[in-house]
């Protein structure tokens, strides 16, 4: 049977008759009146047709193209009158970027090195989209430079709000944490013409790819340096904000718009001692991995580990404690933090970051050396303090974790060197970024210092794919 409403007056609030009328309600789009396009349900409790927000474009077009009467008071977002008040001179790749994007319909992911100017991309499309905009990032320190970034480029003319850390702005111009949009989208959801998803290589994730399903939003752009995720989840990209439109490495744009780099990898040999007490741990941890079937080439392989090994009442704890052990002896080996010193007083007069795996290890380093640490412990006034002295000169080296990964902006950085890490390509590539910002007469350098014989071969070998 189809509900037509007929029975409804306008008069009363109710649709006209034979038109049908869109509404947003908490992360949804409600019609009434004629049955309207799929992909609407029939929602017996409200007695309305109803589909996710994300609907929006979809239907909106189909009518349209249709011919069918309707009235969309579904999308309650602005058209602005946006002009940069920043002089912005665009370069060839982000004109391209741009076009490509638009070629698209305003929709897809835009892939370029850290320290290429993704930002500015953004700053444009929202120019020439001219509509209500939320930009979404996945920290509070991002969160501030991008409002710092707008409020220059478009504060004079209309207030930049912020949802999240603590504030609660709503203007046609907000910027939010992936974590504030997941919680609030369903009652904002109608506010936004455009959504700008910052490191969108976050949105897949099982509880934020629910925001751009509560979202009207027509238009997407998102921004990365490295879409793809271990857990195969960039795969839900094109559905969420929609495909790779433009695509560039680090390697294109070196030398004429990012600075020239080196990738140096040392192998360390471990001593006679690390070697005998590697082979003991390695041999219990192989073992276990054996015994239980598990291959552990991911991340979601290394959590399957964790989870069969703190579960088994047979070797479990044993297995547990080797995989630390192998750990230990690879990061924090005699040679590699002698290697290490070499370097830094090699590169005293650069700027240099030095880039571990864990807090215990930033700590260790800290205190032998005397140069500062930042981990995820870091008070943000301690944190904010380091980086703002390092960015002066007044320290020509910091120690991190994964903290520095995102969100950092130390154009004067021109070394790295890489302790320990992950396999992942993103972090490898997001720590290459730290470096590339240009400069006249800047030359960078990534060093990867490799226990040789051990599980941080196989290790570099996956993280530098990118790079083959």
């Amino acid at each position: 049977m189809q509900h037509t409403g007929a029975e409804n007056h306008p008069a009363l609030g109710y649709p006209l008759v034979g038109v049908i009328e869109l509404r947003y309600e908490s992360g949804t789009l409600v019609a009434t009146g004629e049955k309207p396009p799929e992909p609407f349900v029939w929602d017996s409790r409200t007695r309305q047709w109803r589909a996710p927000a994300d609907a929006y474009r979809e239907t909106v077009l189909s009518l349209r193209e249709s011919g069918a009467p309707h009235r969309d008071l579904a999308g309650n977002f602005e058209k602005l009158r946006l002009e940069s008040r920043v002089s912005i001179e665009m370069r060839p790749y982000q004109s391209q970027a741009l076009a490509a994007w638009w070629k698209a319909g305003l929709r897809g992911v835009v892939v370029l090195p850290t320290g290429a100017g993704k930002t500015t991309v953004a700053v444009r499309a929202m120019e020439r989209t001219a509509r209500s905009t939320l930009v979404v990032v996945p920290t509070l320190a991002l969160m501030k430079q991008w409002y710092s970034v707008l409020q220059d480029a478009f504060g004079g003319s209309i207030e930049i709000g912020l949802l999240g850390g603590g504030y609660h702005e709503i203007t046609p111009i907000t910027v939010t944490t992936y974590d504030s949009a997941y919680i609030h989208a369903e009652r904002y959801g109608d506010r936004f013409a455009l959504v700008v998803y910052d490191e969108v290589h976050h949105l897949p994730a099982e509880k934020y790819a629910i925001i751009p399903k509560m979202l009207v939003a027509p238009y997407a752009l998102g921004l990365t340096a490295t879409p793809e995720r271990p857990d195969g989840g960039h795969e839900l990209l094109p559905e969420l904000v929609g495909g790779v439109v433009y695509r560039r490495s680090a390697e294109d744009l070196a030398g004429s718009y990012l600075a020239p780099y080196e990738l140096v990898r040392i192998p360390v040999e471990l001593t006679a001692k690390e070697r005998f007490e590697y082979a003991q741990a390695d041999a219990v941890y192989r073992d276990f991995l054996r015994k239980h079937q598990l291959s552990v080439r991911s991340p979601e392989d290394w959590q399957r580990f964790i989870l069969v090994a703190s579960t088994s009442h047979s070797g479990g704890r044993e297995a547990l404690l080797a995989a630390r052990r192998r750990r230990e002896i690879q990061s924090s080996a005699v040679r590699k933090v002698t290697t290490l010193e070499s370097l830094l007083k090699k590169h005293w007069d650069d700027r240099s970051i030095v880039f571990t795996k864990s807090v215990e290890e930033v700590y260790a380093l800290s205190r032998r050396f005397l140069i500062p640490g930042i981990t995820y412990e870091t008070p943000a006034k301690e944190r904010k303090e380091i980086l703002d002295r390092f960015r002066e000169g007044r320290y020509r080296a910091i120690i991190a974790s994964d903290v520095l990964n995102e969100g950092v902006d130390v154009p004067d950085a021109n070394v790295a060197m890489i302790l320990a890490g992950s396999a992942s390509v993103r972090e490898y590539v997001q720590r290459l970024g730290r470096i590339l910002r240009p400069r006249d007469g800047k030359r960078a350098v990534l060093y990867e210092l490799v226990t040789s014989a051990t599980g941080e071969e196989f290790t570099s070998r996956r993280r530098r794919e990118a790079f083959a």
